[in-house]
């Protein structure tokens, strides 16, 4: 069987597996009672997909991740002279030089061990904070971000998953040893630093001002995207970004495909249109999952007018939080018992096209 094919269709032997045994108990979360699946559900659910991810030989760019493995000094005394050469990144070059040293020059092993933490990151979370780990699972696949992310862009998703792994530093608001961990992913991909300002933006109330004043400087943004494009290009030089803007304007970069914008901006049209719901039960982390999915809505909104390749990868700091934890919790309380089966049933289907266009239609996958 086609391992993506394959891949869907485990999401959906899990979710029959957690109905016919009995894998939920009940345990307080952030002060509540909540139902959770076991941790060993958990981990057996994802495993699967943390080793197909392991074991791959292509796909996009793993291929040059490999070969960068290959060239990467066996030893950690090569370390200081070859980090001198490293103008970007240089924590995960580091980090990847530590695994070579002790693993040797295996590059199976290799991709294996950075698709075990950043699964064991997904799991911790979801199964702590999402009110459904099974559809989580489901929409994490499904929306294919585990195709995009564990089988491609894996440097930039280890730190999205160093940072994801902090959440209870940040429902605990303490930001300093939650900045300094940001720092650290930062060294695995620049990008991570975003989530400075971030943090501070999604706590409070549902839809504040800190998130209307993002989406209003998005909005802006959009309409003056040449004005836009040149002030970034200034702030990114110097940078090891500094050619990224005219690099995506060359290569014909003209954005995040609007099919893409749209399923990821299911969440926050919902959580909009329920508000109300969202405020009665104002539980934390439903709120800051609801400005994080505003902040990724709003990030999408604007790569879909500037670059895909860019600023189409940032939304995923943000995103993991309203598809894998918001959007369950929408479908579960926003409606009615019957209502929500349906709109679970049309969601499965939804999501289930989605996945098909992408790797069938875009990708060339199944």
């Amino acid at each position: 069987m086609n391992q993506y094919i394959f891949c869907i269709i485990w999401t959906g032997v899990v979710a029959l597996i957690s109905r016919v045994f009995n894998v939920y108990h009940a345990e307080i979360v952030e002060r509540k009672q909540a139902r959770r699946v076991s941790w060993a559900f958990a981990f057996l659910a994802f495993f699967p997909l943390i080793y197909i991810a392991g074991m791959r030989t292509s796909f996009i760019d793993t291929e040059s991740y490999i070969e960068g493995f290959h060239n990467l000094p066996g030893t950690l005394n090569g370390i200081i002279g070859y980090l001198s050469e490293i103008e970007k990144d240089k924590g995960f070059t580091l980090l990847s030089i530590g695994i070579k040293s002790v693993f040797g020059d295996n590059a199976t092993m290799y991709l294996f061990i950075l698709a075990l933490f950043q699964g064991i990151s997904l799991i911790v979370v979801y199964r702590k904070y999402s009110p459904d780990y099974v559809m989580a699972l489901f929409l994490f696949v499904a929306s294919t971000d585990y195709l995009s992310w564990m089988h491609n862009g894996v440097r930039q998703f280890m730190a999205v998953t160093i940072i994801f792994a902090a959440t209870g530093l940040l429902m605990k608001k303490k930001y300093l040893p939650l900045v300094l961990i940001i720092l650290v992913a930062a060294t695995m991909h620049a990008s991570a630093l975003l989530m400075i300002p971030i943090v501070f933006v999604v706590q409070g109330k549902p839809w504040n001002k800190k998130t209307l004043l993002a989406i209003a400087a998005v909005i802006l943004a959009m309409i003056f995207v040449d004005k836009f494009t040149n002030i970034l290009d200034i702030l990114l030089s110097d940078t090891q970004y500094t050619n990224v803007v005219s690099d995506w304007q060359a290569g014909n970069d003209d954005g995040t495909n609007p099919l893409r914008v749209l399923v990821y901006s299911i969440p926050t049209i919902l959580s909009l249109i329920g508000l109300r719901y969202i405020k009665m039960e104002n539980d934390p982390i439903i709120n800051v999952a609801c400005n994080m999915g505003i902040v990724a809505t709003a990030l999408y909104c604007l790569s879909g007018v500037t670059s895909g390749i860019f600023v189409g990868r940032l939304p995923i700091y943000c995103s993991l939080y309203s598809n894998g934890i918001l959007l369950p919790w929408e479908i579960k309380n926003m409606f009615t018992k019957e209502s929500s089966r349906l709109i679970t049933i049309i969601m499965i289907c939804g999501y289930l096209l989605f996945y098909y266009y992408q790797t069938h239609f875009v990708w060339g996958l199944i």
